[in-house]
């Protein structure tokens, strides 16, 4: 589809806007610099205000950076007015031609550019094929739904065979069901167009369902970037541990240390460790432990309460304490398991493994 892959390639970028209030200068983004690979799916997440959104604008063009340089495929583009860039953008409000069908909505950017007819209604035609809309040419875009709108809005920005594709939370406004139908099909499509994407969202799980790369940013810098895999199990942050997924946090200090080896005291509790280096003996530490790695029992490493219980269909939702810290567990399939009622005394049973050191 694309006619060349093209990667993006950010150094040093940095945004600075004046707080309406206190007249101030801030950084939206600071001093960022990312390698995004030719045909990956890349997603920007974090909360609101973190940059995200305007990182996406200035790879766009729709805002330019203060600070540093852009480049597409090797090329510097912070010069370059939107227009001119090989980029295309998938909007939040879909920003369809409320006048034209979906043909000529798909088209619009092609007749621009001056194409033939028959060159026209051939990309169209394939275009429309590929995210699913064959003989719905002369619908009115206002006679569609969510789902029908958002996949109108890709295929005209995919018709134009962009290098680089920028999605701005293309998906908030549909309903849940809908929203995980359409994530799977914009990454499927993403992956037959083999095209490189960059997408911004706030939804963890639709970063982790779609991406190749996950790029977490907080307050304007980048907190991590790695696969959705290396991001869930070995954040190296409180603020990323927590951003994606649910996660408990013991804090500690190590007892011993050996290489990557050792152990540490949580609570009066010796625990083995894995994957510490660079930690030595009396390093105060956190151990991050995710809910679904660990099991109420009556015997385990921690002992706890249990103060919440709850059956919840597919798991068993318990809330324990462990001295003064709050765990909370999710025993999946909790039939023919013993179940733990608030007020019993109990353990909090792990494999080691399931630890992360941060």
């Amino acid at each position: 589809m694309a006619k060349e892959k093209k990667g993006v390639r950010l150094e040093h970028i940095s945004k600075i806007y004046k707080d309406p209030k206190t007249k101030k200068d801030f950084y939206a983004v600071k001093d960022t610099t990312l390698d995004i690979e030719a045909g990956t799916f890349v997603t920007l997440l974090g909360p609101s205000g973190c940059g995200k959104t305007t990182t996406l604008r200035m790879i766009a063009g729709f805002e330019s950076p203060d600070e540093g340089e852009i480049y597409l495929g090797g090329e510097p583009i912070n010069e370059l007015t939107p227009n001119k860039r090989d980029t295309a953008m998938v909007f939040q409000s879909y920003a369809l031609l409320p006048h034209y069908n979906i043909y000529d909505n798909v088209a619009y950017g092609l007749k621009l550019r001056k194409l033939s007819k028959e060159e026209i209604r051939e990309k169209v035609t394939n275009i429309l094929k590929l995210v699913g809309l064959e003989g719905m040419e002369s619908r009115m875009t206002n006679q569609l739904s969510g789902g029908q709108q958002q996949r109108v809005a890709l295929a005209r920005a995919l018709v134009l065979e962009p290098g680089v594709l920028l999605f701005d939370e293309p998906l908030s406004n549909l309903d849940a069901k809908l929203r995980v139908t359409m994530r799977t099909e914009i990454r499927r499509i993403q992956q037959e167009a083999g095209i490189t994407a960059i997408y911004v969202t706030h939804d963890q799980s639709e970063a982790m369902a779609i991406s190749d790369k996950i790029i977490i940013m907080d307050k304007g810098v980048v907190a991590q970037m790695g696969t959705p895999q290396e991001i869930y199990y070995h954040p190296n942050s409180e603020f990323v541990a927590d951003f994606i997924g649910e996660a408990n946090f013991l804090k500690g200090s190590i007892l011993t240390a050996d290489g990557n080896n050792g152990t540490a005291d949580i609570n009066g509790n010796v625990l083995e460790l894995h994957d510490i280096a660079g930690r030595k003996a009396g390093d105060k530490c956190t151990l991050v432990l995710r809910p679904e790695a660990a099991v109420v029992a009556d015997e385990g490493q921690l002992p706890c309460d249990v103060i919440l219980s709850t059956f919840m269909g597919s798991y068993q939702n318990y809330h324990v304490m462990v001295g003064d810290t709050l765990v909370k567990i999710t025993d999946f399939n909790p039939k023919n398991k013993k179940i733990y009622n608030v007020g019993d005394k109990a353990y909090v049973k792990f494999d080691t493994d399931s630890l992360h050191v941060i």
